[in-house]
């Protein structure tokens, strides 16, 4: 018999074991001073291109009053209990009718955190009868709720809708002997790579086969289509998206999230969502707050036009550049980079030290070893003179990879110790 704790502490996972090194500066870090493009880490103002305030509504004049005003009014513990029992409202109520409006379903239920919300929302649509086919570079919250449960699953290549029929072909014979459905996983915006869900493309299997469609799209919501309804809108495929999903965490810049989809299936979720009938309500501040993010998100269209004037000019300039961004078409911009997790690690520092820019780096286990990325998130208050500053640094930075300056591990060791 052994020792749970004596077995974590002999494997501390593959990032916990650099923890005595990364702990509050790669890893853990804190960003502080008021939320925007410039904010003091490690005692130093940097530019900042690591959080998802997508449409500046972080410190939004407007917001940050509804903000103050709801939190004096009624506090952090209104209403008290969850939803089901003692946790409802008239707001709560509203934001739901407003979010499933802008998105363009029935209706919507609101979730308290996003992670929460999709493992949640899996788990109450399947049973053991039922097979998930899911896209391979899909978030944790979904691998997570794939993981929960209880049947099959088929994942299939990452938007490789060769991939996807082959898995839907076996999905298909399962389920015509277990005499259960099939749940379809994807994402709108893939966080780390930047790329859209081919929801189109997967949508016109449905003349194929039979299964419902969820969508994750927490990076879409606010930033993708026409009016910012998100990814099914910019694709033209709204109603045949059947479940969607987003949080209040990118673009609301809040806590939160929401689900939407047909009334009849809400209501299932209402009474069935597990993460939801046993956990208090969202906070009467959260959603007073997310009702003004949403106004403001229908009502001022030059947010999302600020945005993407800084997303094509940080996109075309790092292109022009000849940095290797993949095939993103979203906001989303990943800076691939060869190089091991030593030169990763002096990279990163060099750049937070000596020129002044934080932004989130991305290597092994998350991506294949030799590969480094550093993930820039543009934002409606960032500037074209932050794109400038940017496109130097970031060249620098390359020549020096590339002539093994980050091979010299005095560069981190002196400044850690």
């Amino acid at each position: 018999m052994s020792d749970i704790f004596e077995k974590v502490i002999k494997n501390m996972g593959p990032l916990g074991a650099h923890i005595k090194e990364a702990h509050g500066y790669f890893t853990f870090p804190k960003l502080e001073g008021e939320i925007g493009p410039r904010m003091v880490f490690n005692g130093k103002e940097k530019l900042n291109w690591s959080l998802n305030n997508y449409l500046g509504l972080a410190n939004h004049p407007e917001v940050r009053k509804v903000d103050a005003e709801a939190a004096a009014q009624y506090g952090m513990a209104y209403p008290m209990g969850a939803r089901m029992m003692s946790g409802n409202s008239n707001p709560h109520e509203q934001l739901e009718r407003e979010l499933a409006a802008f998105v363009g379903k029935e209706d919507s239920i609101l979730l308290n955190f996003g992670y929460q919300g999709v493992v949640s929302v899996i788990d109450a649509m399947v049973n053991r009868h039922d097979v998930i086919v899911y896209d391979a570079e899909s978030h944790a919250c979904i691998v997570d709720g794939v993981r929960l449960h209880m049947g099959n699953r088929f994942m299939f290549k990452h938007n490789d809708l060769g991939s996807f029929d082959k898995q839907m072909q076996h999905a298909t014979k399962l389920v015509e002997k277990t005499g259960g459905g099939i749940l379809v996983i994807t994402e709108g915006v893939f966080g780390m790579s930047g790329n859209q869900g081919n929801l189109k493309g997967i949508i016109a299997f449905k003349e194929k086969y039979s299964f419902r469609l969820f969508v994750d799209d927490a990076h879409g919501f606010g930033t993708m289509g026409k009016t910012g309804a998100g990814t099914a809108e910019e694709q033209g495929v709204t109603e045949g998206v059947d479940l969607l999903f987003s949080t209040f965490a990118k673009s609301m810049a809040s806590i939160g999230a929401f689900v939407a989809g047909p009334k009849i299936i809400l209501n299932y979720l209402r009474y069935n969502l597990r993460s939801q009938i046993y956990a208090k309500s969202l906070p009467m501040p959260l959603v007073v707050g997310a009702l003004k993010r949403l106004d403001l998100i229908r009502t001022q269209p030059q947010l999302k036009e600020n945005l993407w004037t800084i997303v094509n000019a940080l996109q075309s300039n790092l292109k022009n550049a000849g940095f290797n961004i993949g095939s993103t078409s979203t906001p989303v911009t990943p800076v691939v980079l060869s190089g091991t997790m030593a030169e990763a690690t002096h990279l990163t520092f060099d750049l937070r030290e000596n020129y002044d820019i934080f932004c989130s780096i991305v290597v092994y286990p998350v991506i294949p070893k030799g590969i480094i990325i550093l993930r820039l998130i543009p934002t409606a208050v960032h500037t074209l003179a932050d794109v400038e500053h940017t496109i130097k640094a970031f060249t620098e930075i390359k020549e020096n990879l590339a002539a093994g300056k980050y091979n010299e591990e005095k560069l981190v060791n002196a400044a850690l110790s």
